[in-house]
């Protein structure tokens, strides 16, 4: 039984090669998630950027529509115990193009 489509998905940006994160988004984004939130904090924020840009323009030129884009400031303990202000930022991506043929995302059959 297949299982019912997400709501909504995130992706939390950090150490991980760029492409990493590109294909969580266009996983979530073809299995029918809500909108996929793309979210970072300090020096990731260029690399949520770039994740962004590369499924919209790239794997999926076209389809997704990038929502109301969110920044903030967030005041973290660092581990001196110092308090400090950390800019973060959420990026909505929502597929809008057409929707998937039936089967499309399901097992592969094995070979003959």
């Amino acid at each position: 039984m297949p299982e019912p489509a997400t709501p909504g998905a995130t992706v939390f940006i950090g150490l991980k090669p760029t492409m990493t994160y590109v294909f969580q988004v266009v996983t979530q984004l073809n299995s029918g998630a809500g909108p996929v939130i793309v979210k970072a904090r300090g020096n990731a924020i260029a690399k949520a950027v770039d994740v962004a840009e590369v499924v919209r323009r790239r794997f999926l030129e076209g389809q997704v529509e990038v929502g109301p884009i969110s920044i903030e400031t967030e005041r973290l303990t660092n581990r001196e115990g110092r308090e400090a202000n950390v800019s973060s930022i959420s990026i909505p991506l929502t597929r809008t193009g057409p929707p998937l043929p039936a089967g499309a995302m399901g097992p592969v059959p094995p070979a003959a």
